[in-house]
C-alpha cells in the first residue's frame, strides 16, 4: 500500500479553519486548545468577552495555530447569522464547525419555569441548526468525499438517560433537568438529520456525547458534592479530562474520519453502560 497511514497524516488539522461556539470555557476551550495546538486557525464565540480573550491570549502564546474571538448571542437566528457573517468576512472556506454552546436548567418538577424550556432549546438545539445552515456554503466549498467539511455537535449522555435527576450535580437536591436532557436528545436526532441532509454536499455531521467534565455547567456539583465523590460514581474513577474530548474532536475533524457521518460517540468512561447494568440487578 502506498497511502500514507502515519499518525501525522491521518490526524492532521494544520491550516484548517475551525469555528467553535462556547469556546471560552469548559469543553469548548478544551476543543479549541486541541485544534490550535495542532496548527488550526480557530474562531471562538460566546457572550462573555473576558473568557474568550483569556483563552485566545493563552493559546496564541503557545501556537502553532491561532485563536480569534467574536462576542455572540446564539439564542436567535439573527445572532447565528451575525456570527456566520463575521467568519465569512474573514474566511472564504471553513473546514470545521463545532456546535458546543449550551446551558442547563434545574428546578423542581412542579415549579419548572417556561424560561427553562425556551432558553435551553433556543441555544442547545435551534442554534445548531441555524449556524450550520448559515455556514453550509463555506463548509461545502471545495469539499470532496476524501476531504469533506465537518460539523461536530456537542451533545451529552444526558440525552440517553431516562431520569432527569443527577444527584452528583445537584448535591442530592431534587432538581430535575427535564429540558436539558430533552434538548440533548434533540441534538442527537438533529445530528442524524443534518448528516442525512448534507451528505450530498460532502459535509459530515457527527455528535460527541460527553459524560461529566469540569465546566461551568458542572461547577456547582463539583463544589457541593466534591470531585472525589463524583469520581467514585464513575467506573474509571474520574471525571473527563481535556485529552478525552480532544482526541475525539481531532479524529472527527481529521482525514481519519472522512468516511464517518451520523455517528454519536459517547465519551463518559463507561458511565452510561454501568448505570444500565446496575439498573438490571
Amino acid at each position: 500500500m502506498s497511502e500514507d497511514l502515519s499518525i501525522p497524516s491521518l490526524f492532521n488539522v494544520k491550516r484548517r479553519v475551525a469555528v467553535v461556539t462556547g469556546g471560552g470555557s469548559g469543553i469548548g476551550a478544551m476543543i479549541t486548545a486541541a485544534y490550535v495546538q495542532n496548527g488550526a486557525k480557530v474562531y471562538i464565540a460566546a457572550r462573555k468577552e473576558k473568557q474568550l480573550k483569556d483563552v485566545c491570549d493563552v493559546l496564541n502564546a503557545k501556537g502553532p495555530g491561532s485563536c480569534h474571538y467574536f462576542i455572540a448571542d446564539l439564542t436567535t437566528k439573527a445572532g447565528c447569522d451575525k456570527l456566520a457573517a463575521f467568519v465569512k468576512e474573514r474566511e472564504s472556506k471553513v473546514h470545521i464547525l463545532v456546535n458546543n454552546s449550551g446551558i442547563s436548567w434545574g428546578a423542581p418538577y412542579d415549579d419548572f419555569s417556561e424560561v427553562g424550556w425556551d432558553r435551553l432549546f433556543a441555544l442547545n438545539v435551534k442554534s445548531i441548526f441555524y449556524l450550520t445552515v448559515a455556514l453550509t456554503d463555506v463548509l461545502a466549498k471545495d469539499a470532496t468525499s476524501h476531504d469533506p467539511g465537518r460539523v461536530i455537535n456537542i451533545s451529552s449522555i444526558a440525552g440517553l438517560t431516562p431520569t432527569p435527576y443527577d444527584d452528583r450535580l445537584t448535591n442530592g437536591q431534587r432538581m430535575g433537568l427535564w429540558s436539558y436532557n430533552t434538548s440533548k436528545a434533540a441534538v442527537n436526532h438533529l445530528t442524524t438529520q443534518l448528516a442525512s441532509t448534507l451528505t450530498s454536499r460532502f459535509v459530515t455531521v457527527n455528535a460527541i456525547l460527553p459524560g461529566i467534565f469540569p465546566s461551568k455547567m458542572t461547577a456547582f456539583g463539583f463544589k457541593q458534592h466534591g470531585e472525589d465523590n463524583i469520581s467514585k460514581e464513575n467506573p474509571f474513577g474520574r471525571p473527563g479530562e481535556p485529552r478525552d474530548v480532544a482526541g475525539v474532536t481531532l479524529f472527527l475533524a481529521s482525514p481519519a474520519a472522512a468516511y464517518v457521518t451520523g455517528a454519536h460517540i459517547v465519551v463518559d468512561g463507561g458511565d452510561i453502560i454501568s448505570t444500565k447494568a446496575k439498573a438490571k440487578l
